[in-house]
């Protein structure tokens, strides 16, 4: 069945009570972040957990480049509520932060009330 066709039913069985929209999950974003799981491992409170070797931040092995190419983005809602959506490229080749904060972002989006774009979520 289509999105079209489900359209269709929702009206036809006269279901017209409010949806939530994308422009509503836009409207409680408070505040977004952004960083990568480089980012994220170099920092004061990063573990890594390498069977006890130690970290690499200590004289241990360099970090993984790959980390670099991971994006995490962190969206913080009126309500308090945290989502979080992620980001990764198949090819180190292919990575730009900006594309990765976009998806990233959109993932995080998803997770709050999964909405195809043009379409409303039930009511909750």
């Amino acid at each position: 069945m289509t999105d079209q066709q489900i359209e269709q039913e929702i009206q036809a069985k006269g279901l017209t009570a409010p949806r939530i929209t994308l422009a509503d999950i836009e409207a409680n974003i408070a505040d977004e972040f952004y960083f990568t799981a480089m980012d994220g491992a170099k920092s004061d409170n990063a573990v890594c957990a390498d069977n006890g070797a130690g970290t690499h931040d200590n004289g241990g092995e360099p970090y993984p480049h790959c980390l670099s190419l991971l994006t995490f983005c962190v969206l913080v809602l009126r309500n308090g509520f945290t989502v979080t959506g992620e980001s990764a490229c198949a090819s180190p080749d292919n990575f730009d932060a900006e594309v990765g904060q976009k998806i990233a972002r959109q993932n995080a989006v998803a997770k709050i009330v999964p909405v195809k774009p043009g379409r409303e979520a039930p009511s909750a």
